[in-house]
């Protein structure tokens, strides 16, 4: 979805200016979220890529999303439908997702380990980044066995490699020296 990240943030920031502005952002996070996994539904990707009228694309989202959209965020999809990018809505939501994070100073930090993190561990690793990255973290944690031990911790361009095939390549290189 990457190659509508230049439509998609123009309506990412319109819409997230508008929440902001109405005091209901985490409305919109939910709505826009809705919306992205309907368009990213292959059977709506097939009827989009037909050539409906925008008023019948637009009626048709508005249908399936139905209570999940109020009327400005059914006016957005008009809008979007109008503008033949709808396509784009998936992209949409993960750039509103990031003016979200920067909005109420939240980093998500991803955390790749070799074993699962006790809560002890998880815990820690918030404190250190956050103390870090001055500002609050959202820990994404996930397994890769392939690590053999330690942990990869990533956010935006800061990449801690603390596992112990990192240190291995980095011994490697060293020794090729």
């Amino acid at each position: 979805m990457s190659e509508y990240i230049t439509v998609a943030r123009p309506y990412a920031k319109a819409a997230f200016d508008f929440a902001v502005e109405q005091n209901r952002v985490d409305a919109w996070q939910a709505m826009l979220g809705f919306v992205a996994e309907v368009a990213e539904n292959d059977d709506i990707k097939h009827f989009l890529k037909e050539s409906f009228s925008p008023q019948k694309v637009a009626k048709t989202f508005i249908d399936i999303c139905g209570d999940q959209l109020d009327q400005y965020g059914q006016n957005f999809i008009r809008l979007m439908a109008e503008n033949k990018r709808v396509m784009a809505l998936p992209e949409v939501f993960k750039l509103f997702q990031e003016l979200v994070d920067q909005y109420k100073s939240l980093a998500n930090v991803e955390v790749i380990s070799a074993e699962p993190l006790t809560q002890k561990q998880q815990q820690n690793i918030l404190q250190a980044m956050e103390k870090r990255l001055a500002r609050k973290v959202k820990l994404n944690c996930s397994i890769d066995k392939n690590l053999i031990g330690g942990a990869i911790i990533r956010t935006d361009d800061l990449v801690i490699d603390g596992s112990s095939r990192g240190q291995l390549n980095r011994l490697a290189n060293e020794l090729q020296l």
